[in-house]
């Protein structure tokens, strides 16, 4: 039969027993087109799932297939071979299997003698890596081949395959990094060209081989996912928000992508993805309503699916970037079931850190606070890693303060003293020097000396004040030193750009639970935010706005 006539027939069967029907008609075919019928077999039988009909590997139509490639490998052509290798790969056949093992061996012969062009041996490259555990000698042969090929002239096919062999073999402690070079250089051109898959792949392949260096490279490949972000399956799009995440990227059209992307497919993601999408946001402070509105409905959906660790991903960054979305009450609703339900299930640390984030948005979890604060559960805290450090110390400290100053009636266990911490270790958001420097230097031309105010003061309370001014009952300013006849204590927040989620005026969780504390304590808390006074020109004007915000009823 004609070749071309068998492929457009063999194409337009859709079942196995087709091929099989089809097949047995005919009394000789080249290897070409047998490999091919193998091909289309593992086409139509394998899903994301596996292979559909397993018994179709007892036909006798495909044993008989099987059978000649085993015995006549020598003889087939480079393309039957590999067309074959490929499918019986695809269909899960045992690669320790004499028939594998024949088309292995008769490939690994050509493969030494060179007989392979650049498409073939991009063809037995990718074979290869659907192996669990692959050739490295094979492999190494075949980036060797493909170095002596023209670099300039190769596909993007041949590009992503030469990535991924290189992630094999770099594991194995091989060192590629001049052929990365090369292969980086040969990349940037091509990226407006690659699909979502190879972008993704390329982009897997950065991450995995450390490739910090190739910035021109990386930068193309983020701005160019930002228009196949609709398109990514969940996968690739998890592999570009490690890229991101890894090189520290950011693209503001990525975010904005996502924002449209997210709310419509998040009952179709994979909990996996969710939870990277979640990762992205709360590592790079982006408070994006649209995505976090969109979690919440999806967490109200499918919380019953979700592992422990993932429950604490998709909640937590609540917590961290300070918000309550609109369905915070049903939200909150279906965690205090999913908590009852699962409790004994949660890792130690997880359901610390997950209690911790729910008081950072005034949601107490007073019901499951004797589990945290007895002996128990703080002792299996310390047996596994990370132990009672300063920061796990700090989260069970701040529970404790939480509920006493803001959940008086609370009457189970508390926190024994020697878990508490003496005071809060310095956040992320730690105070802006610049910015703090330049309200002391206002201040001091508003209250004319230095000892009218104390800069970084510790509390007994375990938080740091940036800035406290004491008044007397008459609102006159008194020495920062004083102690006696101090009527009202004013704790200024100087808070700088890394006290807010991104781009917003919205304070990040940790500060805002600071704050509160603080009023609750007895303070009188005056924010000083970076964007009120950034356009402030001199110390005169920034004394002028100071008074306004420390001592009103003075002003003017």
């Amino acid at each position: 039969m004609d070749e071309q006539l068998f492929f457009k027939k063999l194409n337009s069967l859709c079942t196995s027993k087709e091929i099989f029907d089809f097949l047995s008609c005919l009394e000789v075919m080249s290897d070409t087109m047998a490999s091919g019928a193998l091909k289309r077999i593992s086409d139509v039988e394998v899903d994301n799932n596996g292979l559909k009909n397993p018994g179709m590997l007892d036909n006798e139509v495909f044993r008989a297939l099987c059978f000649q490639f085993e015995f006549e490998s020598s003889k087939l052509s480079n393309t039957g071979l590999l067309n074959a290798l490929q499918a019986l790969i695809t269909l899960r056949i045992d690669p320790q299997s004499t028939l594998m093992a024949s088309l292995l061996s008769e490939s690994e012969v050509r493969l030494d003698k060179g007989q392979f062009t650049a498409e073939d041996l991009c063809a037995l490259g990718e074979s290869l890596l659907e192996l669990e555990s692959p050739s490295c000698a094979m492999l190494e042969q075949i980036v060797n081949h493909m170095q002596e090929k023209d670099i300039e002239k190769w596909s993007p096919r041949e590009i992503v395959m030469v990535y991924k062999i290189l992630q094999v073999t770099v594991r194995e402690g091989k060192q590629y990094q001049n052929l990365l070079n090369r292969l980086n250089s040969v990349t940037l051109p091509t990226v407006s060209q690659l699909s979502p898959n190879l972008a993704s792949v390329i982009l897997n392949s950065l991450v995995v081989l450390r490739q910090t260096r190739a910035v021109a490279l990386v930068t193309a490949l983020c701005k160019h996912s930002v228009k196949h972000v609709p398109h990514f399956t969940d996968y690739e799009l998890v592999n570009v928000l490690e890229a991101f995440l890894y090189f520290g990227h950011h693209e503001q059209i990525f975010t904005e992508a996502l924002e449209t992307h997210i709310p419509k497919s998040i009952l179709a993601m994979r909990p996996q993805t969710v939870c990277k999408v979640m990762q992205y946001c709360c590592k790079k402070m982006i408070l994006s309503k649209p995505i976090f509105d969109a979690v919440a409905e999806g967490f109200i959906s499918n919380a019953d699916r979700l592992t422990t660790d993932q429950i604490a991903e998709y909640i937590v960054p609540f917590g961290t970037l300070n918000y309550l979305p609109p369905t915070a009450s049903s939200l909150f609703r279906k965690l205090e079931t999913v908590l009852h339900t699962r409790l004994g299930h949660f890792q130690p640390h997880t359901l610390l850190n997950l209690l911790h984030s729910c008081v950072l948005i005034q949601r107490y979890p007073l019901n499951f606070l004797p589990k945290i604060f007895s002996p128990y559960f703080l002792q299996k805290l310390q047996a596994q890693p990370p132990g009672l450090n300063r920061v796990v110390t700090s989260q069970l400290t701040q529970l404790f303060l939480t509920v006493s100053l803001e959940c008086p009636f609370y009457e189970g266990p508390k926190l024994l003293p020697k878990y508490q911490v003496k005071a809060f270790p310095v956040p992320h958001s730690s105070c802006d020097v610049d910015l703090l420097k330049r309200v002391k230097t206002g201040l001091l031309y508003l209250l004319k000396k230095r000892i009218y105010f104390a800069s970084e003061v510790s509390t007994p309370y375990f938080y740091a004040v940036d800035i406290e001014i004491k008044l007397d009952e008459e609102g006159f300013v008194l020495p920062a030193a004083q102690l006696e006849e101090v009527h009202r204590r004013i704790a200024l927040c100087v808070d700088g750009q890394n006290r807010f989620c991104a781009n917003s005026h919205n304070l990040l969780g940790e500060e805002a639970i600071k704050q509160r504390h603080l009023q609750l304590l007895g303070y009188e808390v005056v924010q000083v935010p970076f964007f009120e006074i950034e356009s402030l020109e001199n110390c005169r004007k920034m004394a002028e706005y100071l008074h306004k915000k420390i001592l009103p009823h003075t002003y003017g």
